[in-house]
């Protein structure tokens, strides 16, 4: 089984993360602020979600969040300002800027789409879990 990890630093703003895989920090994470998971203005709850492929004419071939509570069509995909381009999704970024806001999300998305999509073709699970940062 393969664990991808999302460790997230809430604001008013937006939500940022670092997105895990064993000890290897993949890319960054933006999402819309925590708004109790009401549909399109809210990330998502905190938990563990199985991944799959899926393909829409919209973004191409992409990550699908599987089970995600009163939610559906939660995906990964590419976007650098959560405000503007999210409706409850996650955009792996290269570099965060700013509360929900980072650069050069499509080279993040390809890197983590590889290693999930390599994982998923060898016929293994693969989990987000969602956890709150810790403070360091």
């Amino acid at each position: 089984m393969l664990v991808v990890k999302l460790l997230r630093t809430y604001d008013d703003r937006g939500t940022n993360g670092e997105i895990w895989i064993g000890d290897d920090l993949v890319c960054y994470a933006i999402e819309l602020p925590w708004r109790e998971n009401v549909r399109n203005i809210s990330c998502i709850p905190e938990g563990t979600y199985p991944l799959a492929k899926r393909y829409s004419k919209r973004f191409g071939w992409h990550i699908l969040v599987r089970d995600v509570p009163m939610r559906s069509a939660i995906l990964f995909h590419p976007a650098n300002n959560a405000q503007k381009e999210l409706r409850g999704c996650i955009a792996p970024v290269s570099e965060l800027t700013g509360e929900g806001k980072g650069i050069r999300s499509r080279v993040a998305f390809e890197k983590l789409k590889e290693a999930i999509y390599a994982a998923l073709d060898q016929r293994q699970d693969v989990v987000l879990i969602i956890e709150r940062k810790e403070k360091e």
